[in-house]
């Protein structure tokens, strides 16, 4: 199913749209979902920002993609909003998964128990806010690849 599944990673980062630091994460959220068979395009690069991350998603979903992952804008800092443009889109919030990428990432790093990112669905698409660290974006990846295939089948209407 992976390989015929389109995926959309979305950085969400100020500095990287300004290009004054280099996107490490949506790259290798990219890299980790390719090489599990999913069609990832390039990377989108947005500012943060609610209006800009609910835009984003919703592009992406109007464009075909079933897996949208975000990476960053996730934390308290005042321009972290990407909880808040997420939630504009979502139609169901599926708290757990949301949880258990905080709880495997808590383990080596504690501040990730501050993570607010959501996970849910916007449509027929799978909606996963990750964290902007390298190893924020690998567990979120690790946590839903085994998910994405359920979840979608029940969107489209599978039975259990």
């Amino acid at each position: 199913m992976a390989d015929q599944v389109q995926a959309t990673v979305i950085t969400v980062s100020d500095r990287c749209a300004r290009g004054d630091r280099e996107d490490r994460s949506g790259p290798e959220a990219a890299r980790r979902l390719t090489e599990a068979g999913y069609a990832v395009g390039p990377v989108v690069v947005i500012p943060d920002g609610e209006l800009s991350v609910a835009e984003a998603i919703t592009a992406a979903v109007s464009s075909g993609a079933r897996l949208v992952l975000t990476s960053g804008g996730t934390g308290v800092a005042p321009r972290d909003l990407t909880p808040e443009g997420t939630r504009r889109v979502l139609d169901r919030v599926l708290p757990g998964v949301a949880e258990e990428i905080r709880r495997r990432e808590v383990a080596s790093v504690p501040t990730s128990a501050l993570g607010r990112g959501l996970t849910g669905t916007c449509g027929r698409a799978f909606v996963v806010n990750a964290p902007g660290s390298l190893g924020g974006v690998s567990t979120a990846v690790e946590v839903i690849l085994p998910l994405i295939p359920h979840v979608l089948s029940q969107v489209d209407g599978g039975d259990h």
